[in-house]
């Protein structure tokens, strides 16, 4: 009969009802499909198929719906509202505008649709001053107005990935990786997640594995031009980077050193590969005797990345083999402070030695000798500087030199007393400092180790012979 289609329609309608009141949304979408099966044209069941769609979070399916339904009723109001509110959860903040216009042309005062129509005309300024922002890479800027915009927009991917790259972009990787990978879960097709998925691994120095998804995202969407870019400079900075190591393991240093500068302005953008390189660089620096080059390039990784810790041992040892002690013990410090192994240990103490040694007087210099001098060699510079600077040879001189003469004097003796005595020497060169055990330099007297050294009393003594010209002469 005739009337046996609407009734029995109505009817799972009726069941649908029960059931979405009873928040039983699965069964109720079910009874809904029926009554459309039996009456195909009745926009009522699809708006209400629509609004259990909604409660779902099904919105592309509801919005297909809610489509019919005002496609067979265009003055059904809630059709039009349901439209919009799918269009707005889905970042279609245009299309949200237009279907609550015409809710208000309905039903002018209904206030849902002023509400919402402002909540769309929200999302467009935030669509608007993220794209500003973007052009002048304010990433921050972008990720806080996606937060709002997804706030009326909480299913719209293109938001999501977007402030998904911007957190790439900050190097707040584990965040935009987790967006991203929510995003993927739902549509795995996704080429911009993908890509922000890749660019996550880019980042951080993956690089193999960063090129398998922007190949990915180019497969799914392949005029990507954002991945295209990523792919291209991923791959060249790998092989311009490989060709460096290569370089340096075969002990061609110049052409290392020019790799790895060539690498480095692949991509300014990619922090950890480039703080990578530029240690490369700076041990293929120090190998090249370029070391305050090396030095420079140490810095710059340590810039970009604070916690790259061969790069502080890389420029500690620069620093020694400067004699910069002071900033090699500040580096070697740091390194103990994150890692605090034996190996680090020893190397900061090493460090401190050769800061305290190149802080007190350097005996081998005074004497003129080299630090491996023989004995021989040691009492041969101690007689000739010992009588270069002897008091009695300035005796005419001003005072000033007098004093500066009797001061490097003192020195040579205390140097002698040192370098002479096997026992004092050995402490000396271990880097003790003498003072500290009992070797007291203060009290001694440089004239007693003259005269020791040149035999007896008035064994020697410097005769003027007109003015600044002396002759020794041998008790």
């Amino acid at each position: 009969s005739l009337l046996q289609g609407p009734r029995e329609a109505e009817s799972f309608k009726e069941q649908g009802n029960a059931f979405y009141v009873k928040k039983d949304y699965g069964e109720a979408l079910h009874c809904y499909t029926k009554a459309i099966d039996v009456c195909p044209k009745n926009a009522s069941y699809y708006g209400n198929r629509a609004a259990t769609l909604m409660m779902l979070t099904r919105y592309r399916e509801a919005l297909e719906d809610s489509q019919q339904a005002v496609r067979l009723d265009d003055t059904f109001m809630k059709g039009h509202l349901r439209e919009g509110k799918c269009h707005l959860l889905l970042g279609n903040a245009m299309a949200a505008s237009r279907c609550f216009q015409k809710v208000l042309e309905l039903e002018p005062d209904n206030s849902q649709a002023q509400q919402e129509l402002k909540n769309a005309e929200a999302i467009l300024e935030y669509e608007r001053l993220a794209e500003v922002g973007f052009e002048k890479r304010d990433f921050r800027m972008v990720v806080y107005c996606m937060d709002r915009a997804l706030e009326s927009a909480s299913a719209c991917h293109r938001f999501r990935v977007l402030k998904a790259e911007c957190l790439a972009l900050l190097g707040r990787y584990s965040e935009a990786q987790s967006v991203a990978s929510d995003i993927l879960r739902m549509d795995s097709t996704n080429g911009d997640a993908l890509y922000v998925r890749g660019l996550c691994l880019y980042y951080e120095d993956c690089i193999d594995k960063a090129v398998q998804f922007f190949m990915q995202a180019l497969r799914m969407a392949p005029d990507h031009e954002k991945a295209r870019i990523a792919c291209r400079n991923a791959k060249a900075l790998k092989a311009k980077k490989e060709e460096g190591n290569k370089a340096f393991k075969e002990g061609n240093y110049e052409e290392a050193y020019e790799l790895y500068s060539e690498a480095l302005t692949i991509d300014p953008n990619n922090i950890k590969t480039n703080a990578k390189l530029y240690c490369n660089r700076a041990t293929v620096g120090s190998k090249l005797k370029k070391l305050e080059q090396a030095i420079e390039d140490c810095t710059k990784a340590i810039s970009l990345d604070e916690t790259y810790i061969k790069a502080y041992l890389r420029r500690a040892q620069c620093y020694m083999d400067t004699q910069m002690y002071e900033e090699a013990v500040r580096d070697y410090e740091k390194v103990y402070q994150t890692e605090k192994t034996k190996e680090h240990k020893q190397l900061l103490k090493n460090a401190q030695l050769e800061l305290k040694k190149s802080k007190r007087k350097d005996y081998y210099k005074v004497l003129g000798v080299d630090k491996n001098a023989t004995e021989e060699e040691i009492k041969k510079a101690y007689r000739k500087r010992a009588l270069m600077h002897h008091p009695d040879r300035h005796s005419g001189a001003s005072a000033e030199v007098q004093k500066e003469e009797e001061k490097k004097f003192k020195e040579v003796g205390e140097a002698f007393t040192v370098l002479s005595d096997p026992k004092k020497k050995s402490r000396y060169d271990s880097g003790h400092d003498l003072d500290d055990d009992g070797m007291n330099m203060g009290d001694f007297d440089a004239n007693n180790i003259f005269k020791a050294f040149f035999g007896g009393p008035g064994g020697f003594s410097f005769e003027a012979s007109g003015p600044g010209n002396f002759f020794f002469q041998f008790g």
